[in-house]
């Protein structure tokens, strides 16, 4: 994969000269036309080998274009709020709105081929983590977004003398330390890694371009036409990226389904629901101040039909724990900035730290819902949303998350009644819209709409669980116990992912184990 970046490309200093102020005119023209517009985000990954010219490549983008619309993102190693949230969460907040350019100085590749350097991660494990790159790149890129992937290559003698040069020059000697030393040690691990990994996500629609990290002026010039044509193209394209994505297929011979079969008769006297809600609500205190909750965290997301009582259920759940330890996260029609961002930004951005609750009123599935049925979104879109649904709860219960999911389920008739019942009394007025009234309208397509959205993203770390709701007292309590129930489970599970401090407390373990053995293995050398 490399071999093309090893042949010694170079431009001399007139080409150069002459080629720069026309690709900077054009360059500036495109960036322009990307603000105006505002049509897509492009995000740009800078990435290679040390002494390769990442850095000096970034600051000749500034310089070409237009600065204030361009943005750099720096990743090292992970905080530790971000260690306590899924590993992609660091990334999803710093993406680059519609009509703006996002540099990535280090990436979401960065941490697995280190890993693998490592030996911390297996070959199987670096697998998985290029397919899940891939998911993500794809769904960058049918939300709009232009992705364009550098790998700056040099040669192992190459990096030496790159290395060497940049140390003798005062200006730029404090960018060499020993930790870049070291990395030249690991050279040919490097490029067995990195050449598998690039391989692996060496994508159509986020292919890698492998440039020569040599010559600085070879390098400039073709990191920007690249950039040039590819925002040419994008921005020139009227069509939306649309991914083949085949329709549901359904199968309700016998016309019963997950809802039909709910018994919404179901329902809980005043005394023993106020007996049962206390004990619960007690409970739940009980789990979440848990010694075992520090190191995880709790997502509770509530769907359900108009009037269904979420409202209710959230603020008995709330009225268990310390309002400091949870949010309620109210979810609407997007706002601007949100629409700027792909669909799934505003749900990744209040991921909960360990030992936090979130709770979210509506949540990602109205794209699978209210959106589809309404026509807010395109059938490609609402038809791949499963997907990357489904990857977003994985990556959240592989990072610790507790994933707890609510549908909400009462009549028409039940729906009728709350309705009225709220026209008629003040402080409840509020909750009742025209839009509600409409909806009601589309009852059979919103139930299809369900139906498909539990059969297609109930899965074994976030099982959809279905409330039978007419009766308020009966939803409640039924509520509370599946979610004490469920986070007993997860904090009795030994197999469940370490806490931040866990962790680390087990890797100084392994060091010290290691430790132990170099040491023994030493003493019999000696007497050997």
């Amino acid at each position: 994969m490399f071999e093309s970046a090893e042949i010694g490309h170079q431009i001399d200093k007139a080409t150069y000269k002459a080629a720069v102020p026309v690709l900077r005119a054009a360059l500036l023209e495109a960036q322009v036309d990307l603000h105006e517009n505002k049509k897509i985000p492009v995000v740009v990954l800078i990435s290679g080998q040390d002494g390769a010219g990442k850095g000096e490549t970034i600051n000749v983008l500034y310089e070409w274009m237009d600065p204030r619309f361009i943005s750099t993102l720096a990743f090292s190693e992970p905080s530790d709020e971000e260690r306590e949230r899924p590993a992609m969460w660091r990334y999803w907040r710093s993406l680059p709105p519609k009509g703006r350019v996002g540099i990535f100085a280090g990436s979401w590749y960065s941490d697995p081929i280190r890993e693998r350097i490592q030996g911390d991660i297996s070959l199987k494990e670096l697998d998985a983590r290029a397919d899940q790159i891939n998911r993500f790149e794809a769904m960058l890129v049918n939300e709009g977004a232009l992705v364009l992937k550098f790998w700056f290559h040099l040669t192992k003698e190459g990096q030496k003398k790159r290395l060497k040069a940049l140390e003798s020059d005062p200006k730029t000697a404090w960018r060499v330390t020993q930790w870049n030393w070291d990395r030249l040690k690991t050279y040919d691990q490097l490029q067995e890694v990195a050449g598998h990994f690039l391989r692996m996500t060496n994508t159509p629609y986020a292919p890698w371009v492998v440039v020569e990290g040599t010559d600085d002026r070879y390098r400039s010039l073709t990191v920007g036409q690249v950039l040039l044509e590819a925002l040419r193209s994008k921005l020139a394209s009227t069509q939306k990226q649309a991914p083949p994505v085949a329709p549901i297929v359904r199968v309700d011979t016998d016309g019963r389904n997950v809802l039909s079969e709910l018994d919404l008769k179901l329902a809980l006297e005043e005394k023993p629901y106020e007996q049962e809600l206390a004990q619960w609500q007690g409970r739940l205190s009980e789990l979440v101040r848990d010694e075992r909750f520090k190191g995880r965290s709790l997502v509770c997301a509530f769907e359900g039909a108009d009037a269904a009582g979420k409202g209710g259920a959230i603020r008995r759940i709330g009225a268990a724990m310390d309002a400091r330890q949870y949010q309620v996260i109210p979810v609407a029609a997007p706002t601007e900035e949100e629409r700027a961002q792909p669909y799934l930004w505003r749900f990744w951005r209040h991921l909960p730290r360990q030992g936090r609750v979130a709770i979210f009123d509506r949540t990602w599935y109205g794209r699978v819902l209210v959106e589809r049925v309404e026509g807010f979104c395109t059938e490609n879109d609402w038809l791949r949303a499963y997907t990357e649904i489904n990857d977003f709860e994985h990556e959240m219960a592989e990072a610790g998350v507790i994933v707890v999911k609510f549908w909400l389920q009462i009549s028409q008739e039940e729906q009728l009644r709350r309705f009225k019942e709220r026209e008629k009394i003040e402080f409840k007025r509020f909750k009742i819209t025209q839009e509600d009234w409409r909806n009601r309208e589309k009852w059979d397509q919103y139930q299809q709409a369900i139906c498909d959205m539990v059969e297609r993203t109930s899965t074994g770390n976030a099982p959809w669980t279905l409330v039978e709701a007419n009766d308020k007292n009966y939803a409640r309590v039924k509520i509370l116990r599946m979610l004490c129930e469920r986070l007993e489970a997860e904090l009795d599970d030994k197999s469940a992912p370490k806490s931040h401090a866990d962790a680390e407390e087990s890797d100084k373990s392994d060091k010290s184990d290691k430790s132990k053995k170099r040491k023994k293995s030493g003493k019999k050398s000696n007497k050997n």
